[in-house]
């Protein structure tokens, strides 16, 4: 038996001078009561109460006993009730990891509005395309792009994030828009690296995958630079839209095969099993899931035949 309990049965028969009215106090039997007192006085070695047919009182040993520790279930006491009130409310430190692509998105103005809204949450943000260990680093959650396969954690699908294939004005200026997908062959593209193999486009075509190979002027492990060097006119980049969103509404970016962009990468928002579900942590999957998410996708327009069909290949984002 767990010694607070012990501890706290000890406390009731002190308090109430009765086995019997400490047991109606506590909702036990009057022998469990006796029994945990026991067991107390068993592990330490000291007799805490003198007992009678009539009467119940305290040795020397079970008045030091009980006032050296009422300041520990004072302190028990308080615990319990602000982890249940921290249970109930929002409070404490988040743990975020997401792509380093997000950050050039609108994702840190959501959790500024998240911190509005919950002002005892405080937000820790670990910016990493590196798929990590929630548990191991000690992370409450992961937003990730692509399906996540770990059987380990709890995943909700949260937004279709749209592609955008585009480059500057300039660029399309200089060597032609494209028409169809297979165009895109004589193109400079700027690759992202992570998606690995030979360098390629994903299309759909007629509802079906369709990959182009490309000839990549440069690589990067993140989509900032590359959308950075396409701003320069030095290629044409294919990313999440709304990593792009800002240069496309301002006319910086043009984006084109939009018909034949693919419609399969989500948004995810992972967390462990293993973790505690706090308040703070489902107070951010409901704002995310009400802020991120988009409807329902629309029915998309037919793209025209390309040519032969790939075999689907990883994105390039």
């Amino acid at each position: 038996m767990d010694g607070l309990d012990l501890l706290k049965a000890f406390r009731e028969v002190a308090a109430r001078g009765s086995f019997s009215r400490a047991a109606t106090s506590l909702g036990m039997s009057k022998a469990n009561v006796s029994k945990y007192v026991a067991q107390l006085e068993e592990r330490f070695g000291v007799r805490l109460l003198n007992r009678s047919t009539r009467s119940v009182s305290l040795t020397d040993a079970g008045l030091l006993l009980l006032e050296r520790s009422k300041p520990l279930m004072e302190m028990v006491e308080l615990t319990q009730t602000e982890l249940q009130e921290h249970a109930g409310h929002p409070r404490g430190r988040l743990r975020i990891t997401a792509p380093h692509g997000l950050g050039q998105s609108t994702f840190p103005g959501i959790v500024g509005e998240f911190m509005a809204t919950y002002p005892d949450v405080h937000v820790s943000l670990h910016l990493s395309n590196r798929v990590i260990d929630l548990v191991e680093e000690g992370v409450d959650i992961a937003l990730r792009l692509g399906r996540i396969r770990d059987e380990n954690l709890i995943v909700r699908r949260l937004r279709l994030m749209d592609l955008a294939l585009c480059a500057s004005p300039a660029y399309w200026s200089k060597r032609g828009l494209p028409k169809k997908p297979d165009d895109m062959r004589r193109h400079d593209v700027l690759t992202y690296s992570l998606a690995g193999g030979a360098p390629h486009l994903p299309f759909e075509v007629d509802g079906e995958p369709y990959s182009v190979p490309v000839h990549s002027r440069m690589d990067a492990n993140d989509a900032a630079p590359l959308i950075g060097v396409a701003l320069a006119g030095l290629g044409a980049v294919c990313v999440p839209a709304m990593m792009a969103q800002s240069h496309i509404e301002r006319g910086a970016l043009v984006p084109v095969l939009k018909e034949y962009m693919p419609r399969d990468l989500w948004l995810y928002a992972a967390y462990s099993q293993r973790r505690h579900n706090s308040a703070a942590l489902r107070a951010l999957l409901d704002f995310l899931e009400a802020r991120v998410r988009d409807p329902e996708p629309s029915e998309k327009p037919v793209a025209r035949t390309a040519g032969k069909r790939n075999a689907r290949q990883p994105a390039v984002i």
